[in-house]
């Protein structure tokens, strides 16, 4: 399902300059089904009590599921975007990494649902999210 040709260094690359490297984001594997990234517990991503901010989560979550979606597109003919992200926090964490996986729910051709777990280096669950990708065909 995914594309085995894209690998991680080049994605961990592309994303260089990016709210995705600011965070410290490195995408660590790829699968048949599915797609892992981590994220530093840090002063990138922390918020004002010490804790992991939410909304590194839910970056963390959007941008596996994005390039999820791009590793099984046709770039030259079609790029996607998020349309819709929700995220249940239902852990905390103040130091380490988080690690989270993207697996695809839905494929269609126009869009792509993804679940995103995020848990820590313990393999305590901290996030759930489901992530929407709208795929459109690029203007020719």
């Amino acid at each position: 399902m995914i594309n085995q040709n894209i690998n991680i260094k080049d994605i961990n690359t592309i994303n260089q300059g990016t709210l995705i490297s600011n965070l410290g984001i490195e995408f660590t594997e790829i699968g048949k089904d599915y797609l892992m990234a981590k994220m530093p517990v840090d002063e990138r991503t922390f918020q004002p009590m010490g804790l992991l901010h939410g909304g590194a989560n839910v970056a963390l979550a959007e941008t596996i599921g994005s390039i999820g979606s791009f590793s099984i597109i046709d770039g030259k003919t079609h790029y996607g975007v998020c349309i819709e992200i929700n995220a249940n926090h239902i852990g905390s964490v103040m130091e380490g990494f988080v690690y989270g996986t993207a697996k695809l729910a839905h494929k269609g051709k126009t869009t792509h649902v993804w679940n995103i777990e995020i848990r820590d280096e313990k393999d305590k669950l901290i996030s759930v999210s489901r992530m929407t990708m709208m795929i459109i065909e690029r203007k020719k």
